[in-house]
């Protein structure tokens, strides 16, 4: 029914070359999809990606969040400058791997908050500097640029599925969609079949199924057979994405505050996760 996927943060914080056996692993232990996060746009292995998931018969997707000295919403000119030409070059590195979908924070820096709420300020830097990546997007083919709603402790930007629905019409280029996190959810939706609702089929773009404690999907307080059922009902037929990090994890888990450890390794995580939410999902 669901496309399944895994997160390379279940093996890796920082992907390289060296991670490349990453991509049949995910395979091997049955995920259709692996997800990417690219963490340094020069020296990532485009090629040697793209021909490993060829080999493997596995759909790749990636995700990004911008620095802060590319932060598309600071108060410096000069930082704002930066993030258009980063996000472009990450369009490039998606068309070439054949990625179908761009996910993540690009609205702003990942990590960024002002310690006050949002401007309209920052939502005209923010809405403009992406509507120049997405018309470049939409310019080579057919990108999914899908913006992560995330917690309040991750950005103040973007916390709800409303606002980045807004957000998506307001860039106004038909290929912003909305990236919704289970993890990110539990914490600031009202409702999960609401969120879901308010994107529908058309702004629902990306989705990541990850448990309210980062842990195993299917151990804690999401309510999954709601999310699936409701998931089915507006149409959404695109990858639900394992992703959780190894408290071994440096910058990542300054920016996650991840602190426990939730199974033994990051596979056994992603392996039981993905037992437990196709068996919940085939009740549906």
């Amino acid at each position: 029914m669901f496309t399944f996927g895994v997160d390379s943060f279940i093996w890796t914080e920082k992907f390289s070359e060296k991670d490349l056996w990453i991509i049949s692993k995910a395979r091997e232990v049955g995920f259709e999809v692996v997800d990417i996060y690219i963490s340094d746009l020069d020296t990532f292995p485009v090629r040697k990606v793209k021909d490993k998931a060829g080999e493997a018969g596995i759909e790749v997707v990636t995700t990004f969040g911008l620095p802060e000295d590319a932060n598309t919403i600071s108060p410096d000119p000069r930082v704002r400058r930066r993030g258009v030409p980063m996000l472009k070059k990450l369009v490039d590195i998606n068309y070439a791997l054949g990625s179908k979908i761009m996910a993540g924070i690009h609205y702003a820096a990942w990590g960024y908050r002002s310690g006050k709420p949002r401007t309209d300020q920052e939502w005209e830097w923010s809405v403009n500097a992406l509507r120049e990546v997405a018309e470049y997007a939409a310019d080579k083919g057919d990108l999914i640029l899908a913006e992560e709603a995330v917690n309040r402790f991750e950005t103040h930007f973007l916390n709800v599925a409303e606002d980045a629905v807004r957000y998506c019409k307001d860039v106004g280029t038909g290929n912003v969609k909305v990236h919704l996190d289970t993890f990110h959810m539990i914490r600031e939706e009202d409702s999960f079949a609401g969120a879901l609702k308010t994107c529908g089929r058309e702004y629902l773009g990306y989705v990541h199924v990850c448990e309210s404690q980062r842990g195993i999907p299917g151990t804690g307080l999401v309510p999954w057979e709601e999310f699936f059922r409701t998931a089915k009902q507006i149409g959404y037929d695109g990858p639900m994405v394992i992703e959780s990090f190894d408290p071994n994890f440096e910058e990542i888990n300054r920016l996650c505050s991840i602190w426990r450890k939730y199974a033994d390794s990051g596979e056994e995580l992603a392996v039981k996760g993905l037992h437990n939410l196709r068996e919940i999902a085939s009740r549906i």
